[in-house]
C-alpha cells in the first residue's frame, strides 16, 4: 500500500475546514480555551453540535427564533450561541455543567423546564469540552476580549 492511498479519503473541504479551525484558535489566544485544544477536538466538537445541537441551537449557532420569549408551555426556546445570545455570559465550567447535566440546579431554579437534555450518558466528558470550544472558536475577537474581562481573575 502507497503511503499516499489514505490521501483521497482527507476531501480538500475537511483539510480547509480543520486549518480554518486551527487559525481561528490560535488566533483567539488563551482567554478563550480553544488555543488549548487540538484541532482535531474542534472537528469533533462541530462534528457533535452538527448532530446533537443545531437542531436547536441552529446551525449557526443563531437559536430558536423568539428565544426569549416563554412558548405556550413554559418552557423557553433554545438560545443563539453566538454574539446574539447570552451563551458567553457564563463561565465555561457553568456551559460544561449545563451540557453535562441540563437545566438543574445550581444552573436553573429548583424545578425549572426545559427541552435542553443532559448529555452525561450520550457524550464523553472531552467531547462536550469540544463542542463547547467548537461554540467558542465561532466568536468574535471582542465576544473574547468582553469575555476575558468578565471572568478575570480577581
Amino acid at each position: 500500500m502507497s503511503k499516499f492511498s489514505l490521501l483521497p479519503a482527507f476531501s480538500p473541504s475537511l483539510i480547509i475546514t480543520g486549518l480554518a479551525l486551527l487559525l481561528t484558535a490560535c488566533q483567539q489566544g488563551e482567554n478563550s480555551g480553544a488555543a488549548k485544544v487540538n484541532p482535531y477536538g474542534l472537528m469533533e466538537g462541530e462534528a457533535i453540535y452538527k448532530a446533537e445541537c443545531a437542531s436547536c441551537h441552529g446551525k449557526n449557532l443563531e437559536g430558536e427564533a423568539n428565544w426569549n420569549i416563554r412558548k405556550a408551555d413554559g418552557k423557553l426556546p433554545a438560545p443563539p450561541h453566538d454574539a446574539n445570545g447570552h451563551t458567553w455570559h457564563h463561565p465555561f465550567e457553568q456551559l460544561f455543567a449545563i451540557t453535562k447535566f441540563g437545566m438543574v440546579p445550581p444552573n436553573a431554579p429548583e424545578g425549572y423546564v426545559s427541552d435542553m437534555p443532559a448529555y452525561k450518558t450520550k457524550l464523553t466528558d472531552q467531547q462536550i469540552r469540544n463542542v463547547l470550544h467548537y461554540i467558542e472558536s465561532r466568536w468574535s475577537d471582542d465576544i473574547h476580549k468582553l469575555r476575558a474581562e468578565r471572568f478575570k481573575a480577581s
